[in-house]
């Protein structure tokens, strides 16, 4: 029984990484295909939220990896951050903020879940 919670814990905390670093490289295709869009002006806050959700979520999943102390408040961070960039390109009709905003709301879920996990 013991050995079935521990390979559950580790499937969600490798789910978790997944997670994050899809959330990341698709914030930065994101900011990288606003960049050029005709008028990147109406994308400027975009493309600042999709660097720092990309930034913050990579930051996040290393430390997952290292199982760092700071990990449940930092997701909590990460959560604010997806939600947040989500918001913002979910404003735009376009097929990568689409995917995106997408991408964001699946890891805050995913952050969520595991704060969710830790607090209990």
């Amino acid at each position: 029984m013991a050995t079935q919670t521990l390979t559950n814990i580790q499937q969600s905390r490798q789910q978790l990484i997944q997670d994050l670093i899809e959330c990341a490289f698709t914030c930065e295709q994101c900011a990288a295909a606003c960049l050029n869009e005709e008028n990147t002006m109406m994308f400027a806050r975009s493309i600042e939220l999709d660097r720092d959700c990309a930034d913050i979520c990579m930051l996040a999943s290393r430390l997952v990896v290292r199982d760092s102390e700071i990990t449940p408040e930092f997701l909590g961070v990460c959560e604010s951050m997806c939600r947040t960039c989500a918001e913002e390109c979910s404003k735009h009709n376009h097929d990568h903020c689409k995917a995106c905003a997408e991408a964001c709301l699946s890891c805050a879920e995913a952050c969520r879940s595991v704060i969710g996990t830790d607090a209990t």
